[in-house]
């Protein structure tokens, strides 16, 4: 996702809820504080017993009232018996009934969170370990976007023909924005997700994985999608609008034939052979680099919307005001390939915890480099890493802790840019056969992606490994500091020099340029003397985030 400086908002309203609780019979409960929520944070040891499998979700959409009405299921899995199950889900939602394993229990909704409890005949008033399935009936009026995709929510628009036209997006704040769900980055559902949206008739739902059925009832359609893989939860949308479907297909580097589906609002139906044409070459290009499509069992799908767009897996969001720039004579679109590029880092590469975040950001905006490259060349590639450079702020590290919530990470970070300039560096270090094979390594290796979950560690692990010694020191300073990599040049002699970094961290190669001439030379704690009739040059062309001090 693009960012942009953070907003916020606080919601204040209440609602009158009806359960069938342990605790009560009724409460009145306050309506979720939307502007603090952010995903992820710290994982409370009654969710971290329990490993989602599945969620189905089967919504009916009443968009002239902005209102949804239906139920989720959640199939999970406890690795020890438990007296709670512990959901995610806002209180702008009245939930009808909850039953476990088909048996109606008792809950409590609160702070954001369901406290489901067993009812009071169960053996040990606990829940067995081993799998279990959670059915929540529910209806209410969702959370409407303040500033989509950034400050989410429910985006009720229209087209520029007066068409109804739903988004939704919910990275900051999460699945619970709409459905129950355990809402951290580290546990996603394993045998993907099934949705069944009903809306109005004359409208199209576009949804992650496969469309598997349509049907029509009186006034309504039901639109019933599944996915194969496993997702994120703020995958897990769906939009709707007069959509028309544009049908192509891709051939992947190994072979697999794809379905490319384009939901394009039928008023703009003309530019879509010009989007699916960038698609496919994009597709190219990213699959050089991390190898195949990710998703090649389901389709590549866009959906325009009426906000910027984002990385939803296999539908792929897209704005409509097609606005191109012309790179080596080819059409490119940044928003369009940067949010393709997340289809490789971010859900199939994905954060176990969001303080990582720069991995899926950082590596997918390095990426558009990459596209810059194949487009234009090396002065096209070198124009982009200096505009990445210049945007670095160095206001905070690019990872500040563990078990942080997104907010934490996102807000005022430099997880896009410096994240781009830590790869060219790191690219630099081990120089371009490792670095590119260790990359599509991490990018297609199982122990880092679908069902496994990465962090920091293991990235700076993997590329450690790869180059036969440790960059331990490299990623902490890069990656846990807002340090410059300081060098002295200092006058020692008649035409001589000392060069010596000032806060060494390890061992580093620089582009020595003397009398004219450039070398790579490794220089540690003691620095090295050269001869040269003028000032020498380090990391002339600015492979480092770095201050040179001229004594």
């Amino acid at each position: 996702m693009f960012t942009k400086k953070a907003a916020r908002i606080i919601l204040h309203s209440t609602a009158f809820l009806m359960m069938t609780s342990f605790w009560s019979s009724a409460v009145f409960a306050q309506k979720t504080d939307i502007g603090k929520l952010s995903s992820g944070g710290i994982l409370k040891p009654v969710q971290a017993n329990m490993d989602i499998r599945q969620y189905i979700l089967n919504l009916d959409v009443d968009i002239a009232n902005k209102f949804i009405k239906g139920s989720t299921t959640v199939h999970l899995q406890l690795n020890n018996a438990a007296d709670t199950i512990l959901l995610d889900f806002i209180q702008q939602f009245t939930i009808e009934s909850i039953k476990v394993d088909g048996k109606a229990v008792d809950f409590d909704h609160k702070d954001a969170k369901i406290y489901i409890k067993p009812t009071a005949g169960a053996k040990d008033h606990q829940f067995t370990a081993g799998n279990h399935s959670v059915f929540i009936a529910y209806q209410g009026n969702p959370p409407e976007a303040v500033r989509p995709p950034w400050l989410g929510g429910f985006t009720w628009s229209k087209d520029r023909s007066g068409n109804d036209w739903v988004s939704i997006n919910i990275q900051k704040e999460g699945g619970r924005m709409y459905f129950p769900c355990k809402d951290h980055p580290s546990d996603e559902p394993n045998e993907g997700v099934e949705m069944t949206i009903t809306v109005p008739k004359g409208l199209t739902v576009a949804g992650p994985g496969l469309l598997q059925k349509i049907t029509t009832k009186q006034n309504k359609t039901s639109f019933f999608w599944k996915t194969n893989y496993t997702i994120s939860n703020y995958c897990v949308v769906f939009n709707i609008g007069k959509y028309r479907v544009f049908k192509d297909s891709y051939t992947t580097i190994n072979g697999n034939n794809v379905p490319i589906e384009y939901y394009i609002l039928e008023e703009d139906s003309a530019q879509a052979k010009r989007v699916i044409a960038a698609k496919k070459r994009d597709s190219k290009i990213l699959e050089k680099y991390f190898g195949e499509y990710p998703w090649y069992k389901e389709k590549i799908g866009i959906a325009a919307v009426p906000n910027s767009g984002m990385e939803h897996q296999t539908m792929i969001t897209f704005d409509n005001k097609f606005v191109f720039t012309t790179i080596g004579g080819q059409d490119y679109s940044d928003n369009l390939f940067h949010e393709y590029a997340h289809e490789w880092w971010a859900n199939k590469v994905t954060n176990k915890d969001w303080a990582h975040m720069w991995i899926q950001e950082g590596i997918g905006t390095y990426a558009e480099a990459l596209a810059m490259y194949e487009l234009g060349g090396q002065e096209a590639y070198n124009k982009i890493i200096a505009n990445h450079k210049r945007g670095i702020r160095h206001k905070k590290p690019l990872v500040g802790g563990e078990s942080l919530s997104e907010d934490e990470t996102y807000a005022g970070s430099d997880i896009y840019t410096k994240g781009s300039f830590f790869m060219h560096s790191l690219r630099y270090v081990l120089g371009d056969d490792l670095f590119l094979k260790t990359l599509k390594q991490l990018a297609t290796d199982p122990a880092y992606t679908y069902d496994n979950t990465v962090t920091s560690t293991d990235v700076e692990q993997l590329f450690s490994k790869a180059a036969g010694y440790s960059l331990k020191p490299f990623f902490d300073f890069h990656l846990k500091t807002t340090q410059l990599i300081e060098v002295s040049i200092k006058e020692t002699g008649y035409q001589q020099y000392q060069i010596k970094p000032l806060n060494y961290f390890m061992d580093l190669p620089f582009d020595v340029t003397v009398n004219g001439k450039a070398t790579r030379q490794i220089i540690g704690k003691d620095g090295i003397t050269v001869k040269s009739e003028t000032i020498p040059m380090v990391d002339a062309a600015g492979y480092y985030l770095k201050k040179l001090v001229i004594q």
